[in-house]
């Protein structure tokens, strides 16, 4: 199946600055794809190009395989776009706000209204669709305009910062939304973030900028495996040590669980480094040997370890 989303060898300059430098991407039917890096990496460039709204210098863009250089009109009608501050009518109700989208988009009056009511719905703002947008909390209004993107029933829809000044209970809700309607509808969503946990949350696949280039691309789990080989896990015990013998007899029982690949200890605790979950299968070791457990947690290599890495570790990405 071809990609709904499609970029090849893409570069766009601003003048002597190389904002996005040969840029190859796709990306599929029905896929939630995070687009990560820092301010000036090259993201919001490259969703201008895909909407038609900046032209590239080189290369070609197709979204659902119209040209976005060539033919932007059509692409702005499969495309729906959330940037992070969506302006309304703030004296009008969320209801006749997206009436008057839907009209826009050549709805007749009872095609928009019926229109209109289920979004709003679905994104659970019934209870508010006579309220003036005004009075809208910005959960609510980000909300809204969700439902204003979905009013046109796009294809694509790309979120640009959609959570920013969102609660913590606002932010959960909207992106347990966005897979609710991308699984349901079957959307392509395209997520421009810089909330790493909010991103591993709701992505199946992620894209890293750095200076205009895309320096990964992936699952989080092969990108991980990417860069820490196959130690996904790391699992720290805390023990109390009685004797020398017992001891070194755990550490080399411990290495001979299938998935832990090294075993290195300290004064008073156990780093143990595994390829798979193997969390309770170390707790039963360490408690049968006799040794005192005090504490045992892992961490697994997401996002934040992958991010950290190609920030702020220097890795090396040439």
């Amino acid at each position: 199946m071809a990609d709904v989303i499609e970029l090849k060898g893409v570069t766009k300059c601003y003048g002597s600055l190389k904002a996005v430098d040969d840029l190859s991407l796709g990306i599929r039917k029905g896929e939630i794809y995070g687009l990560l890096g820092p301010n000036g990496a090259g993201k919001s460039t490259t969703i201008l190009m895909m909407l038609g709204l900046t032209e590239p210098n080189e290369g070609s863009i197709k979204v659902c395989g119209i040209d976005s250089t060539s033919n932007p009109v059509e692409v702005k009608r499969k495309v729906g776009y959330l940037p992070d501050n969506v302006g309304f009518y703030e004296n009008q109700t969320g209801l006749d706000n997206l009436i008057f989208i839907a009209k826009l988009n050549r709805a007749t009056s009872a095609e928009a209204r019926n229109r209109a009511f289920d979004l709003l719905n679905r994104v659970g703002l019934t209870d508010a669709a006579n309220k003036k947008v005004g009075t809208y909390s910005r959960g609510m209004r980000q909300r809204l305009g969700l439902a204003e993107v979905l009013i046109k029933k796009p294809e694509v829809i790309v979120l640009d910062e959609p959570t920013l000044g969102i609660d913590p209970s606002g932010v959960k809700a909207f992106l347990g939304l966005i897979v609710q309607l991308s699984r349901a509808d079957g959307l392509t969503v395209l997520l421009s973030s810089h909330h790493l946990h909010q991103v591993q949350q709701v992505c199946d696949r992620v894209g890293i900028f750095v200076s205009g280039k895309l320096i990964a691309n992936g699952p989080i789990p092969e990108l991980s495996g990417q860069l820490f080989g196959n130690k996904l896990f790391t699992v720290e015990a805390g023990v109390v040590w009685r004797t020398l013998e017992k001891r070194e007899q755990l550490v080399t029982d411990l290495r001979n669980i299938d998935g832990v690949c090294s075993v290195a200890y300290e004064e008073n605790r156990l780093l143990i480094e595994c390829s798979m979950d193997e969390i309770a299968t170390i707790a039963r070791t360490i408690v049968y040997s006799g040794i005192d457990l005090t504490h045992l947690f892992q961490r697994q290599y997401g996002l934040d370890e992958i991010y950290q890495l190609y920030f702020e570790g220097g890795h090396n990405h040439a």
